[in-house]
């Protein structure tokens, strides 16, 4: 459908050009950095969770419009959720990338992405499959080191 590959583009377009949740925040928060040599594309990911739940995320890096759309879109929807959500969702973002499998009856599967559903045509070009990934590992990392 051409009129929703436009609208998803403007949504990619629209984060890259006004990122979402922007920044650092300042210790104890968690802080990760994730990095793909290949391209060169960096996300910095700051978070806050206060029992169990996302509190505040920031997002910082340099890279191209899918790695730093993602890191926005990634910000806005995981912000106020509860980590056992936040997990959920990285596993059916990475599903819908192809790197994880799902069935049916994982919890993940229920998980609606919203305008997270825009970088879904990414699959078409693996090599850029990476860069919308990116963010989402280092909101693993980050998330890890939130548990420790």
């Amino acid at each position: 459908m051409p009129g929703l590959d436009d609208l998803y583009r403007e949504i990619i377009l629209d984060h890259y050009r006004s990122p979402r949740n922007r920044g650092e925040l300042p210790p104890p928060a968690s802080h990760a950095v994730g990095h793909n040599p290949l391209c060169g594309d960096e996300i910095e990911v700051y978070l806050d969770v206060q029992d169990g739940v996302v509190t505040d995320i920031k997002v910082g890096g340099q890279g191209c419009s899918i790695s730093q759309s993602s890191a926005s879109m990634m910000s806005q929807s995981v912000k106020g959720k509860p980590v056992a959500e936040v997990r959920a969702l990285v596993h059916k973002f990475k599903s819908m990338m192809s790197i994880e499998e799902m069935d049916e009856a994982d919890p993940a599967a229920e998980v609606k992405l919203g305008d997270l559903e825009a970088l879904q045509g990414v699959v078409k070009f693996p090599v850029r499959i990476k860069c919308a990934v990116l963010a989402w590992n280092t909101l693993t990392e980050a998330l890890a080191q939130a548990d420790a």
